[in-house]
């Protein structure tokens, strides 16, 4: 059986010593682990980008699974994998919930990993 991870709180962005400054502490390394093992699915990491497409007004669920062809049930464990992650927040209207990526928390992961990333 493999050995489960810690349970700890990963929803605000990483905020570390860049991993490419030199050797991280278990601490470190752990947090940037959680956050990389959430977006270690190529559905997640679509889902990330259509969400990063639309920015300012979000997207359902519902939309969501139509736009990569899966049930939203499959769709709504991906996204809470995500939020439980910080990488998007999720706010309901009406009867429906809208999902935004955090792209602070995708910045702040990128910065991390590499301080001279995306500049």
């Amino acid at each position: 059986m493999p050995k489960a991870l810690p349970v700890i709180d990963i929803t605000a962005p990483v905020c570390c010593a860049p991993v490419a400054a030199g050797p991280v502490d278990d601490e470190a390394a752990l947090h940037v682990a959680l956050r990389l093992k959430a977006l270690a699915d190529p559905v997640r990491v679509k889902l990330i980008s259509l969400l990063l497409a639309d920015p300012d007004t979000g997207r359902t669920g519902g939309d969501l699974a139509a736009a990569v062809g899966l049930s939203e049930s499959t769709v709504s464990h991906h996204l809470t994998q995500l939020r439980k992650a910080g990488f998007i927040d999720s706010e309901r209207h009406g009867m429906s919930v809208l999902h935004q990526a955090r792209r602070d928390a995708l910045t702040a992961l990128c910065t991390v990993l590499d301080p001279n990333c995306c500049r």
